[in-house]
């Protein structure tokens, strides 16, 4: 229980890793850039109640593993992060205007993966083991 997260009406522990690149890969973000984008990363995160457990800012990508609460879905997050970062970026920087005429800091998509402090196993184990008796498929009834 010391890692749940908690909102006004549900309690959580919702952990994804996430991973995007910059747009052609270029590898911009270094130095002032890099101290930059990290900063309005964790800026956009907090003000959607994200919490950053671990990250890297790469050259041409970033890493964040992050708790996420449960009205949120990763596609907006996604969505927030790379659009705010991306527009404000690029009026900051005029080097990077150069670099990426076309408005966009980021490329196309990104991957993510859920996290979790169990495996699939434990939690099919789990479901299996309840008192069940009604069966239909892999989805059971439990009588009363």
């Amino acid at each position: 229980m010391e890692n749940y997260r908690k909102t006004s009406h549900s309690v959580y522990d919702i952990k994804y890793h996430l991973v995007w690149i910059t747009k052609y890969r270029k590898p911009v973000l270094q130095g002032e850039v890099a101290e930059r984008v990290r900063e309005l990363v964790r800026e956009q995160c907090k003000t959607m109640d994200i919490e950053i457990i671990s990250g890297h800012v790469s050259k041409d990508h970033i890493h964040l593993l992050v708790s996420v609460p449960p009205h949120h879905s990763v596609s907006k997050v996604m969505q927030k992060i790379k659009g705010k970062t991306s527009h404000k970026m690029l009026m900051e920087f005029k080097t990077l205007q150069r670099k990426f005429w076309g408005r966009h800091l980021w490329a196309r998509g990104y991957f993510v993966a859920s996290s979790g402090n169990v495996t699939d196993e434990v939690i099919m184990k789990y479901i299996e083991e309840q008192n069940v008796e009604g069966k239909d498929g892999e989805f059971k009834i439990e009588d009363k």
